[in-house]
């Protein structure tokens, strides 16, 4: 069966950029009718007489700025996918906030574009489920480097080491530092495996392989996982107990229950 071709909407208050945006996607595999808006107005109007897959949705624009107008589509009852595509590139976690599927950068690149068509594709492709899709950890963090934007996947991260207001995360293919502060990261993963062992320091409890005791101080050690190397940790006094409970007794308790049936 052919897949559908998308049909999307391309926002930048900037004629020249809406213009180069609007022969780009045109020129994209998978895209169909291609609408265009100068503002957030002009953008609900588009909306409301098409069906549109994907927004193509520059920030900073007149009235409605795109993070705005983004958090206005949510909202729908079936809203489209919003892609942002702009000159910015501190604006990413805001971005994702809103429910980003990606993040594009001006000067934009033909093939950056292509990739976020076919995860537009992707995400408007019905829904298979199995047991291994269930089960895959889906969740990503942005991360910014040379200008490019990359999606770390949370189930490849070992552990997160706090630097003032920014995180940076040990993952199977290295250090990456993102400005998002360790205590956000903790609220949003402290059911996802993750645990706070320290001030400084979060790690995935699937990736620790023991505790041991150093003088006064509880160390947790953490597996080698691709670039990123076995390390030891320090685990503050009031998470030790916690901590336990997470990696031992808790298991244990699953064990018993195992046993008993």
């Amino acid at each position: 069966m052919t897949p559908m071709a998308l049909s999307v909407l391309a926002v930048d208050d900037e004629r020249p950029a809406l213009d180069e945006l609007v022969f780009l996607l045109r020129r994209a595999p998978g895209i169909g009718e291609v609408f265009a808006a100068g503002d957030a107005t002009g953008a609900l109007r588009e909306l409301g007489d098409h069906r549109i897959d994907a927004v193509f949705l520059d920030i900073n624009m007149p009235g409605l700025s795109g993070i705005e107008l983004a958090t206005v589509l949510r909202k729908l009852s079936s809203p489209p996918q919003i892609v942002f595509v702009t000159a910015h590139d501190d604006r990413a976690v805001d971005a994702f906030d809103v429910g980003a599927l990606d993040y594009l950068l001006k000067p934009l690149r033909e093939d950056r574009l292509r990739e976020a068509v076919d995860r537009v594709a992707a995400a408007a492709a019905p829904p298979t489920t199995t047991p291994e899709s269930t089960a895959r950890d889906d969740d990503v963090v942005p991360v910014e480097l040379g200008g490019v934007t990359s999606l770390i996947r949370r189930d490849s991260i070992s552990w997160v080491e706090a630097v003032g207001d920014y995180a940076r995360l040990h993952s199977a293919d290295g250090a990456h530092l993102v400005r998002i502060p360790l205590s956000t990261l903790e609220s949003r993963w402290q059911d996802k495996g993750f645990a706070r062992i320290h001030r400084s320091y979060l790690v995935a409890l699937g990736m620790v392989t023991g505790l041991r005791a150093s003088g006064s101080t509880t160390m947790v050690a953490v597996r080698a996982n691709g670039r990123s190397e076995a390390v030891e940790l320090p685990v503050s006094r009031r998470q030790v107990r916690e901590l336990k409970d997470r990696l031992i007794r808790d298991p244990m308790r699953a064990y018993r229950t195992g046993d008993d049936q």
